[in-house]
């Protein structure tokens, strides 16, 4: 008991300095570094992205729009509502600005990665496959560290966080169940999700990719529909919101007086990694899609950034900051003051759409990282026995997490991300010159009035599968 008392102990601190200081610098200075080197891309092509993804893939394989759906779903989770509204009660107000600011930062870094992620992408059957295992194969000549990186994030996703989401799922059905814990519902709804699940994971990518561009739209739409509702019925009160985020974001008096807990930390570290812009995620899902281009999933991933922090994120904390029932500091947090802030305008029926909503993101999350697992499992093998083993045990984590919330195994999900971002950052800062390549070559044929199609060897590049 005192072994594990002291492991516990020792990941927590390992946990708080990874994501308290080394990897939040490494991610903005990653982030402002290449939006330095591609021009502002993530603002400047934004009608482009948008543009893009209304192209149409070939029959058979994932178009622009899956693949960004796919990110999207993984990156929009559970933490879009509870960790928006505890970010906002630690770090105050001004925590939300400083989200803003880090997706503005983090686009350029998630153009790049599923840049590198298009332009070394592979077969696989109908479709494609890809991520940084494979650039950091293929373009750095490194297969154990690709190995090392795909077994981070097959830890990581489709074992810590999809444990999570499940348990999530199950959670939110406290409010209607006596003696929720004692109860037989967190193993009705664990069967459930064990099931759909399996429908899901065994019938492949493109079962995924359809019920992602369906499902995802749907929770957003819906959400932000609230959050409109609260916004417009408030609107009054909307620019003294504004002032207010804005003063205490740059209130450097209060920042650097408790700067451990200020809002530009908890801010920074909330739209860090909501968004996961940089840590080699989101990557897996760019790869996947058909497109005539690289630089035109990266533009598309840049939009999935945007989705997350700007839109879902910014949604909970108007309806948090608007919803009456904020207080810095208070003890009103996470999932119950989104759900009374709610409640507060829709009454009780307020209770049942965040319910709703919890569901809808946590398994939208679930088949999204399951995704990335996949990927990255075909990475260090090809037998198909292998990737239906990998399938059943994905599915019994989905059924174990709901029963139980090992908050240990959730920490060292945190660290292996941790770990797996590390290892990707390293890659794309040692590759990014590849992408940029890659988007002057895209830039160039728009100039001549060309729809851009890629050919390796206009970069010099002669080691790419797929793009002859």
């Amino acid at each position: 008991m005192n072994l594990f008392t002291e492991f516990t102990k020792i990941l927590g601190e390992t946990n708080t300095f990874l994501y308290s200081k080394f990897l939040i610098v490494l991610l903005i200075l990653t982030g402002l570094y290449f939006t330095v080197r591609t021009g502002f891309i993530q603002i400047r092509m934004i009608p482009e992205a948008i543009r893009v993804i209304q192209e149409k893939g070939k029959e058979g394989s994932l178009s622009s729009f899956q693949a960004l759906m796919i990110a999207t779903a993984s990156r929009v989770g559970t933490g879009n509502i509870a960790g928006v509204s505890t970010a906002l009660v630690l770090g105050g107000p001004g925590a939300v600005v400083w989200m803003w600011i880090m997706c503005l930062i983090g686009g350029a870094s998630a153009f790049i990665e599923s840049t590198l992620a298009q332009i070394y992408k592979r077969k696989d059957g109908s479709i494609f496959k890809g991520g940084p295992a494979y650039y950091i194969e293929t373009a750095l000549h490194a297969r154990w560290l690709g190995i090392v990186f795909a077994v981070l994030l097959i830890l990581c996703f489709a074992f810590g966080f999809n444990g999570l989401q499940a348990f999530n799922i199950t959670s939110s059905f406290e409010y209607y169940v006596n003696d929720f814990e004692n109860s037989q519902v967190p193993m009705i709804i664990g069967i459930v999700l064990a099931l759909i699940s399996a429908v899901l994971f065994f019938g492949g990518a493109h079962r995924i990719s359809t019920v992602s561009s369906v499902l995802v739209p749907i929770m957003a739409i819906i959400y932000i529909l609230i959050g409109l509702f609260i916004f417009i019925i408030n609107i009054n009160e909307v620019p003294g919101v504004f002032a207010v985020c804005f003063s205490e974001a740059f209130n450097f008096e209060s920042i650097f007086g408790g700067f451990a807990g200020s809002c530009v930390v908890i801010g920074i570290k909330r739209g860090l990694f909501s968004n996961e812009a940089g840590m080699g995620s989101a990557p897996n899902a760019a790869a996947a899609a058909d497109v005539s281009h690289p630089v035109k999933q990266g533009l598309v991933q840049v939009l999935s950034v945007f989705i997350d922090t700007l839109i879902i994120c910014s949604t909970t904390a108007f309806i948090v900051l608007l919803g009456g029932r904020y207080v810095t500091g208070g003890e009103l947090t996470g999932i119950p003051l989104v759900q009374q802030s709610i409640a507060a305008h829709f009454g009780e029926i307020g209770i049942h759409i965040v319910t709703i909503a919890i569901c809808l993101f946590a398994f939208t999350s679930v088949i999204g990282n399951y995704f990335y697992a996949e990927a990255n499992i075909k990475f260090i093998s090809e037998s198909p026995i292998v990737l239906q083993i990998f399938r059943s045990l994905a599915v019994l984590m989905v059924f174990a997490g709901a029963q139980v919330s090992m908050s240990t195994a959730w920490d060292l999900a945190d660290v292996l991300m941790a770990l797996m971002a590390t290892v990707n950052i390293v890659a794309i800062l040692l590759l990014g010159k590849i992408a940029i390549n890659a988007l002057k070559d895209y830039q160039h044929q728009k100039k001549q009035g060309k729809e851009p199609a890629f050919k390796a060897s206009s970069i010099g590049l002669y080691d790419t599968e797929c793009w002859k």
